[in-house]
């Protein structure tokens, strides 16, 4: 019997080999990137943190496993916020690195801009194959998203089950959970482009609206059955602009016990879920070190806080979202920090580490030297801002928060004005814009934030009534060149 030629078995094996070592010993080779985001989600509504939280934790018996993943093996940011706390403004941030105002997406109706330039549009000219995947929302925008080689996303809000997805601009009819197609998408996706550097975006529904057993899949429907919220101390505190009602307040209260959130919690654990198949996918195709992950939500969410749901407006439980990366080769393992990170840094991050120049119209911060213990300069402030949408409660309004401190102003109701001493009133709870001191050292860093930042109120997004913000940008077109 004649010898099996085992020569190109071991040249391939070889070159496997050397393949492996390079790999291993060259972390300036270009990373891939997937960046994942919910919708929705606020920041303590992970496993991780409500562990760290111990008894301040209102829902102590949530589990996120593979979000927890991400944070034993990467990095989690314990203070990450967003700039205007809204679905298609936070998404319009995250592409551009930009603030509203400065982006053209100041609400939610408004369609992204096809020629802007984002970490995407901008990779994806450096040779990376770009996709984008799932939950789009920006108006009724269709279309092959701006700036990707692949898009598979719906129109609008879509719906949980057998939704129409739009390949690369065309309606697809898809059945099952739409969390669970998109991730097929995305899984397909990654096994199809591996051996060249790829960036993908992948948008969860969830956990946004309409939410209950009907928009669930089977498996999650009965899922924390039985569990309860702990009450947290704001829920009778009233926003000061007027939705946080007295009766809002006592239905907050009434129900804080039998209420859990269950629900939200449910599509929460799904979206984890997915997540999990997304990683495993990166550890099968032995991708798991040359992928850059990033986990995060485009806002946080009120659960009865100042007799509040949804998001909008420019308290903690708005601002502050989920943030987790994981890079094996470059960034470290298990580590937390308490520097504050925004939705803008994630664009020039993703440009700084697949080798792209970052723009300078970009406002975010790249996490790189951070993360890599350079011990850069880094923000002690930020910016915060909302502009009025018609059919909401919700004003305009502007604000800066600190390491230990915010302020909050409405135009045109100077009364409304809000000073919190976050050292030792996280909840927001006690109003100290009396205090003369802490009003004009905040007020002063604010205006300060609104030079750096170039703010003005965008045409068509004044508060009715506001004469100040079409005075502002008259102001500011007559000082351009």
């Amino acid at each position: 019997m004649k010898s099996p030629n085992v020569l190109p078995l071991l040249t391939f094996a070889l070159l496997a080999l050397v393949a492996r070592l390079d790999a291993a010993t060259n972390p300036a080779r270009k990373p891939n990137f997937l960046f994942i985001y919910t919708d929705d989600q606020r920041a303590d509504a992970m496993g991780v943190v409500q562990r760290e939280q111990g008894d301040r934790a209102r829902w102590p018996w949530f589990q996120s496993p593979h979000v927890d993943r991400l944070a034993a093996e990467g990095v989690r940011f314990r203070n990450a916020f967003v700039t205007l706390s809204l679905c298609a403004p936070s998404r319009a941030a995250y592409l551009t690195g930009r603030y509203n105002h400065a982006n053209g997406v100041a609400n939610n109706h408004t369609p992204f801009p096809p020629d802007s330039v984002t970490h995407a549009s901008l990779l994806r000219t450096a040779g990376y194959k770009t996709a984008y995947i799932g939950k789009w929302h920006h108006g009724s925008q269709s279309g092959q998203r701006p700036g990707f080689d692949y898009s598979a996303s719906f129109v609008g809000q879509g719906r949980y089950f057998d939704c129409p997805v739009e390949i690369n601009g065309v309606s697809t009819p898809t059945k099952g959970w739409i969390d669970d197609v998109d991730t097929d998408f995305a899984i397909e996706f990654i096994k199809q482009n591996q051996a060249r550097p790829f960036s993908m975006v992948v948008g969860f529904k969830s956990p946004h609206g309409p939410r209950g057993g009907a928009n669930l899949p089977e498996r999650l429907r009965t899922k924390f059955s039985g569990e309860t919220t702990r009450p947290v101390p704001n829920l009778t505190t009233p926003a000061i602009y007027g939705p946080g009602s007295a009766a809002a307040s006592k239905a907050a209260t009434t129900t804080q016990v039998v209420e859990a959130h269950l629900d939200y919690f449910r599509h929460i654990a799904g979206a984890d879920e997915n997540l999990g198949r997304l990683l495993k996918t990166l550890d099968d195709l032995g991708l798991t070190d040359d992928t850059v992950v990033v986990y995060a939500s485009d806002n946080g969410y009120y659960l009865g806080e100042h007799g509040l749901g949804d998001k909008r407006s420019l308290y903690e439980e708005s601002l502050r979202i989920p943030m987790l990366v994981r890079y094996p080769r470059l960034f470290p393992k298990g580590k937390t920090m308490d520097e504050m990170v925004l939705n803008i840094d994630l664009a020039p991050t993703l440009l700084e580490l697949g080798g792209v120049s970052v723009p300078p119209a970009m406002q975010g911060m790249s996490w790189v030297p951070l993360l890599t213990g350079k011990n850069p300069p880094w923000r002690h402030s930020f910016l915060a801002e909302y502009f009025y949408e018609g059919n909401y409660e919700t004003p305009t309004m502007l604000g800066v928060r600190t390491a230990n401190a915010k302020i909050i102003q409405y135009p045109g109701h100077p009364e409304w004005t809000e000073v919190f001493d976050l050292a030792i009133d996280s909840y927001e709870m006690k109003n100290l814009a009396t205090d003369p001191a802490r009003r004009a050292q905040l007020t002063a860093e604010l205006d300060a934030q609104i030079k750096a930042a170039s703010y003005v109120v965008p045409a068509g997004m004044d508060q009715p009534g506001d004469k100040s913000a079409k005075a502002a940008r008259k102001k500011a077109k007559a000082k351009q060149p």
